[in-house]
């Protein structure tokens, strides 16, 4: 039997895997969009795991396996054995042999690592503390359709060094772009946790306005991660001036766009003219979890297929 490919990170698929599946998106997507039924993954079952609750996420793949002809079963830790201290080690062992592929979303990175290294099946990492690639494989996309390659392009990345940000440093590495990250004091990149060996993609800024200068991408998430609701008010507090505001899209890149992961709080991280401005792309970012996500399970189960 042949070990399973997973997505655990972004850099475990290499740049021409990555640009397969944008082709795959495309075509996936055109399907979709001229109701052409398509149903390669008749028969397969997708089990989605959350220990993080989520709408787009958990939207994104039922909705997605089932336009594939397959069916998504949802379980979510508080219902099952894995909140109840069952190792995740035997879950995986238990839930690979009942289904075809796996979805979590769940904590730390080195959970879904261990049920990964027992599963028999693919295992993709539906978000972590550490990492979010299904979140950058839309992004990535989105941008393509709109601006054309990214690569030697700028992304800034205002806020938090969190997830996203992380898995950003990640991409900007595969596809050979790049990004300027501006975090208030305290809040700076961790290379190790974000899976960095080199600092020849990213450069990080005091000041957000200095970080945004000529960008051709604008991003940003909520100041406060799930998981870190206690520190709200002191975070509120700290990322005051890191808001994307229109004064700062205004130093970016005349055609620059705006994304956001979503869900969002206006007056906080992003002003209202913004995201609901003429330069964001958040609502077909969020549409396009759906079509990448397709897109990287088809590969994930059958490898490359040719389409006439």
């Amino acid at each position: 039997m042949n070990s399973p490919r997973h997505f655990l990170q972004f850099k475990d698929l290499t740049r021409a895997e990555l640009d397969y599946i944008f082709a795959r998106t495309r075509w996936i997507k055109d399907q979709f969009k001229a109701y052409q039924q398509y149903w390669p993954l008749t028969d397969r079952t997708l089990v989605m795991i959350f220990e993080k609750a989520s709408t787009r996420t958990r939207l994104s793949f039922e909705a997605g396996m089932h336009q594939l002809g397959g069916s998504a079963i949802y379980l979510n830790t508080r219902d099952s054995q894995l909140g109840r201290g069952e190792p995740v080690e035997d879950a995986a062992q238990v839930i690979s042999r009942m289904s075809d592929i796996v979805m979590i979303r769940t904590f730390e990175q080195s959970i879904i690592e261990r049920f990964a290294s027992n599963s028999r099946v693919p295992v993709i990492n539906g978000l972590t503390n550490e990492y979010h690639p299904c979140q950058i494989l839309a992004d990535i996309y989105t941008f393509i359709e709109h601006r054309g390659s990214i690569e030697g392009k700028t992304v800034a990345w205002i806020g938090d060094s969190n997830n996203v940000c992380n898995t950003w440093l990640q991409a900007a590495e595969v596809f050979n772009f790049n990004v300027h990250v501006s975090t208030p004091p305290g809040y700076e990149v961790e290379p190790e946790r974000a899976g960095l060996y080199g600092t020849d993609h990213y450069e990080e800024f005091a000041d957000p306005m200095e970080a945004a200068k000529g960008a051709d991408l604008v991003t940003t998430d909520v100041w406060t991660s799930m998981g870190f609701e206690a520190e709200n008010e002191e975070r509120r507090r700290d990322f005051a001036d890191w808001q994307v505001d229109l004064d700062m899209m205004k130093v970016a890149a005349k055609d620059a766009v705006f994304m956001h992961c979503l869900p969002a709080h206006r007056g906080e991280e992003v002003a209202a003219e913004v995201i609901d401005g003429p330069q964001s792309v958040v609502w077909d970012e969020a549409e396009n979890r759906l079509h990448t996500q397709k897109a990287l399970m088809e590969f994930l189960l059958l490898g490359h297929i040719s389409v006439e």
